[in-house]
């Protein structure tokens, strides 16, 4: 298997992580999301990711996830890669979403380590291996340990992005340090190009770090906020590839207060996903971009404070919202 992806090599910027519109019903609102790809790609992103966590994957049935995914696809219409979020327990369940993913016109594929019960870094090799044999399209992992209970280790990944099996990674670990070290363990800031895998792309999934990220050598980041503000990532990542940390630096720092509308959830009353996701659809719903701010069940919407304090966050960040 080569390990050079069709995709651009490696892939490159800002690529949100799409949320998925739902109706009132809980059904998957495809003029909606179609309305909200036009947003993303008309800001400039580099990329879509459908079907990742932000886009309450692990919620949907595989009709509804093949509707989100085909809606995607459709309205992206070529102009940017879309990445297909293929994420379930285990390898012959991933298989057969990436399998749907392919037939839909997916460009990448994107999967977690296995779940449910621990795997061993050996099993979670020849999970993706597998994968990567079964369907013929690149394949990026999602370093996610606290949906997975497994951490991709930064000598895994090397081996796998040096024997061509992964195009990519997506990391949403938390933890700087191992991210580094991958980074310093493919070539650094400076050597990723002549390093062992050279067409191997790093995507930091934190909103909060992105300049420093950039900074240490990785080539884009996957920002739930970036349904938002998709304008604003677009902004810091050229800063940052112009080399002015200090204009990516201002434009972080103001996506860092706008982030804040993932807390307007009461933690007396729901959990952190849904207060996060509840935010985000808020404030597409209030930007005019989706008819309905649902998040899929058992999560639990927010009340009319918390979207009160999302639009006020929204002013905030000079977006002005048209509801």
């Amino acid at each position: 298997m080569s390990p050079v992806s069709p995709l651009a090599a490696p892939l490159r910027g800002v690529v949100p992580p799409v949320c998925t519109p739902l109706t009132p019903q809980g059904e998957v609102d495809t003029d909606a999301l179609a309305r909200l790809v036009e947003h993303l790609v008309g800001s400039g992103v580099h990329g879509l990711f459908a079907l990742g966590s932000t886009g309450e994957v692990a919620y949907l049935t595989d009709a509804q996830r093949a509707a989100a995914l085909g809606a995607v696809v459709e309205a992206a219409a070529g102009r940017v890669p879309v990445l297909a979020g293929v994420i379930d327990t285990t390898t012959a369940r991933v298989a057969q979403h990436a399998r749907t993913a392919a037939e839909l016109g997916a460009d990448a594929l994107v999967a977690t380590a296995p779940f449910y019960t621990r795997t061993h870094p050996k099993e979670i090799a020849a999970h993706f291996r597998d994968l990567r044999t079964a369907v013929d399209l690149p394949l990026f992992a999602y370093d996610i340990p606290v949906a997975v209970h497994s951490k991709l280790t930064p000598g895994l990944v090397r081996e796998l992005a040096a024997d061509g099996t992964l195009a990519g990674l997506k990391d949403s670990s938390g933890d700087e340090g191992s991210l580094r070290r991958l980074l310093v363990a493919l070539g650094g800031r400076e050597g990723r190009a002549t390093g062992p895998a050279p067409h191997f792309a790093v995507l930091t999934g934190s909103e909060l770090t992105v300049d420093s990220a950039l900074l240490a050598g990785c080539d884009g980041v996957v920002p739930g906020l970036g349904n938002v503000d998709p304008a604003g990532y677009v902004r810091l990542y050229e800063a940052a590839r112009a080399g002015d940390f200090g204009l990516a630096a201002k434009e972080q720092e103001r996506l860092v207060e706008l982030f804040g509308m993932v807390d307007c959830g009461p933690e007396s009353e729901m959990g952190r996903s849904s207060s996060a996701l509840g935010s985000f659809k808020a404030a597409l719903w209030l930007l005019g971009l989706v008819d309905c701010p649902a998040t899929a069940r058992p999560q639990i919407p927010l009340g009319e404070a918390a979207v009160a304090e999302v639009a006020e966050r929204l002013r905030a960040a000079g977006l002005v919202p048209t509801r």
